[in-house]
């Protein structure tokens, strides 16, 4: 029985305050580049569903950038190091690694064969290099500049000249191979924070932190002018020139981007983007016929030069971990919450997904579950909120509905035929209906987990301190305590089969137990103990057949009631992240959330 795994719904890049970010593109017009965390994304610019995840560096990825020639990808990370991996290979196969910085790479440039290379940033001896691509020999020196430097470009035609941007406010210009430093550019008052060649090779603009953009004659480096005067109210965090040459494109803190003709230095036209912090745009890209720029928020904006009011297309989703996931009534649409307490709606199908608006909790959210009507979150703001399910693809709104829970819930559950919600909070079990609270009960163990038997009404709770499952009965609108279940290590979630004939119930002691309702007793004597580290989280399918348990340890194992001494293990489901969530949207379709802030759909065939 294979596996494969159908959608990676891909996280957003993961952006600063302050700091540029670099987007790559592929030049064969396809594919995008970004990082978030130790992950570098490829996302299809046409069909930004179908993505792609490299996660084999060790440390945070700053930069990714695509070889002239397409067959290659160079990342570079925080430690100074850059891998060069195929891009041919469903494995992405490493080419090299070198360690040509001994600090943060900042940008990557690639000459227009291939062959050389060259880094910047922040490195404890020097703030680039340029170096052959195939062994890593030294073709130059990159020297003259004296702070770290932000952003690197290789002259597309020859004779071939680098340029670099400095947060010593200059742009250094070297001549070669091998290259020699030539000249530095003191036009910019503040931090140069892009550099970036035309097509042709005929120019070149720098960009920095004055909110000014200068044009250079791409050969003799001189100044040819200035784009506007200035080009923005607030700082130029990146530059972007259009196939054929003629304009260019800047992005600023002023949460504009602006789109001007090179001859005259006019503006044609200017893309208002926002009214928050949030809307400061940290990046752009121009690729074939899309013009592409990243928020602060991490929203990747498809820009609409014919509606510069709006752009044409917004790719929402997380840059923070995800910690829950929920699914609709007919599992069709897959609710994620993530670590910064931001809820986005995916359509399952396709991947188009918008986030919920309105005021949300603002941190990390602890509990998620759909009815028919809503959506109802709770987070460690202490609070409990609702939104609507919205319409189409649309995400809904948060309502007006805020209970104060008065401790951190550590989960929720709806018992849906009384529509009644549980929420088990550090000190007490809740119990909530409509907009108020209807019953509270103090408990001498710290929850976890919650689970509601929609058959029988049961209600198991998973406590971490006493190492329990603890079922409660209902008595109206309270819960009254019942059997307890041992474990050998802290309950970290349990679930009710669809039946309601079975609860099973993981720990961290690297087990996944199943249970019989009628007297909770032990299902069946096989031991589900295949994991290596905590167990986070499991899921029933719709038939009630298969659970999934995801672990601590990146793996999904799929277990089977009719043959409990089999098991399928998705090695590495969310590389070097812990899996956070998971459910089966069909008896066929798995769909998991991990720190790495993908969602990805898995299918898991019966046969």
């Amino acid at each position: 029985m294979a596996y494969s795994n159908k959608y990676i719904f891909a996280a957003l890049p993961r952006t600063q305050r302050g700091t540029p970010l670099v987007l790559g593109g592929d030049p064969k017009g396809k594919n995008f580049l970004y990082t978030n965390g130790n992950s570098v994304i490829i996302r299809n610019i046409d069909q930004p569903e179908i993505a792609d995840v490299y996660t084999e560096h060790s440390c945070a990825v700053n930069v990714a950038k695509y070889s002239p020639s397409g067959f290659y990808i160079s990342s570079g990370d925080v430690s100074g190091k850059v891998r060069i991996w195929d891009t041919v290979n469903k494995e992405h196969i490493l080419k090299n690694e070198f360690q040509p910085l001994g600090g943060p790479i900042k940008d990557i440039a690639w000459s227009a064969d291939s062959q050389r290379m060259c880094v910047v940033g922040d490195g404890r001896e020097r703030f680039g290099h340029v170096f052959m691509s195939e062994t890593g020999t030294s073709v130059g020196e990159i020297s003259g500049q004296a702070k770290p430097m932000n952003s690197v470009d290789f002259r597309p035609t020859r004779p071939f000249r680098i340029i670099t941007a400095s947060e010593d406010n200059t742009v250094a210009v070297f001549e070669g191979p091998p290259f020699k430093f030539k000249c530095t550019k003191q036009e910019h008052t503040r931090f140069a924070q892009a550099v970036r060649y035309s097509p042709s090779g005929s120019l070149f603009a720098s960009a920095g932190f004055d909110g000014k953009i200068f044009l250079y004659d791409g050969t003799s480096s001189e100044l040819k002018g200035e784009i506007g005067g200035p080009a923005h109210k607030g700082g130029v965090y990146g530059v972007a020139w259009s196939p054929d040459g003629k304009q260019l494109l800047s992005c600023s803190g002023d949460k504009t981007c602006r789109l001007w003709d090179v001859e005259t230095s006019q503006m044609v036209s200017e893309f208002a983007m926002g009214t928050t912090v949030d809307d400061q745009q940290v990046s752009c890209l121009w690729q074939g016929p899309h013009l592409l720029t990243v928020s602060l928020s991490g929203f990747i904006n498809y820009l609409d030069v014919n509606n510069p009011s709006k752009p044409h297309r917004i790719l929402k989703g997380h840059n923070k971990p995800i910690t829950k996931l929920a699914l609709n009534e007919d599992k069709d649409k897959v609710y994620t919450a993530s670590h910064d307490g931001f809820v986005t709606k995916w359509d399952a199908k396709t991947g188009v997904n918008d986030r919920i608006g309105g005021n949300g909790h603002g941190n990390q959210i602890n509990g998620l579950v759909c009815d028919v009507n809503s959506v109802y979150s709770s987070g460690i703001d202490d609070t409990f909120r609702k939104a609507g399910h919205g319409d189409g693809d649309a995400a809904g709104s948060y309502e007006n509905v805020t209970i104060a829970l008065g401790s951190q819930p550590r989960a929720m559950d709806i018992y849906k035929e009384k529509s009644l919600i549980v929420v088990p909070t550090v000190k007490e079990l809740l119990v909530l209906s409509g907009d108020k609270k209807v019953s509270s009960q103090a408990v001498s163990y710290e929850p976890s987990s919650v689970s509601v038997n929609q058959h029988t009404g049961d209600v198991a709770i998973g406590g971490t301190g006493d190492n329990k499952v603890h079922i409660y009965k209902w008595e109206g609108t309270s819960l009254t305590p019942g059997a307890e279940l041992e474990h050998l290590g802290a309950i970290t979630d349990c679930k009710y089969s669809p039946d309601g004939k079975y609860l099973v119930a993981c720990d961290s002691n690297r087990k996944v137990i199943l249970y019989s309702t009628e007297e909770y007793k032990l299902a069946h004597n096989k031991e589900w103990g295949f994991h290596t580290a905590r167990v986070n989280c499991v899921g029933w399918s719709p038939d009630g057949q298969r659970v999934a348990s995801g672990s601590l340890d990146t793996c999904i194992i799929i277990w089977n009631l009719a043959q409990p001494a089999k098991h399928l293990v998705i090695k590495n489901a969310h590389p070097q992240s812990q899996i956070t969530s998971l459910d089966w949207l069909d008896n066929e379709t798995i769909v998991s959330t991990g720190q790495d802030c993908n969602t990805k759909l898995w299918t898991v065939p019966t046969a």
